[in-house]
């Protein structure tokens, strides 16, 4: 019985297919030729996009404006301006020779007895500081370091003949 039903409905799909087709396809060929009597559109062409130009931002180095400035704990105690002076009878560092804008941090480097900061000059060289060091030309001493930044309390004329004052200044991190 079921073999007879598939015998039956095989030959009857045929029959139900052919009759769905026809040769008549006037219908379909007045909408073909009404879509082809209109007038063709015009493309508007490409938009011409402009080179995209990468932004430089020259302000990485400095400090952010929503971060507290760089809070030095040796400038709390500050002392009189009478008594500020720079020592001019002590040997210059090398790093003095440079000027402080012109320094980078390029890492740290943590030591048994001491940590220090890696800081390039101007011509590539690298060099080993810690606190208590020099440098930048205005008396940059070496305050306080961590892993981001130096902080550096420098001796400036504060325009009179014998005038001193101290500005706490860093340097953080380059590529931070």
């Amino acid at each position: 019985m079921k073999s007879l039903k598939r015998y039956a409905a095989f030959i009857a799909l045929p029959l139900v297919l052919a009759g769905c087709s026809g040769p008549d396809f006037s219908d379909l060929d007045a909408f073909m030729a009404q879509k082809r009597a209109r007038p063709g559109g015009v493309i508007e062409p490409i938009p011409t996009f402009k080179a995209y130009e990468a932004f430089g931002y020259s302000a990485t180095t400095l400090r952010s404006p929503f971060e507290r400035p760089v809070e030095v704990r040796d400038i709390a105690q500050l002392q009189a301006v009478s008594a500020i002076k720079p020592d001019e009878n002590r040997a210059k560092e090398f790093l003095e020779q440079f000027t402080f804008d012109s320094l980078r941090m390029v890492g740290t480097l943590d030591g048994r007895e001491a940590n220090w900061v890696l800081i390039r000059d101007p011509q590539g060289g690298v060099h080993r500081v810690s606190i208590g060091n020099y440098l930048g030309r205005h008396h940059g001493k070496i305050v306080e370091t961590t892993d981001t930044y130096v902080a550096v309390v420098e001796i400036v004329s504060d325009g009179s003949a014998d005038g001193w004052v101290e500005r706490p200044r860093s340097i953080k991190l380059s590529g931070i």
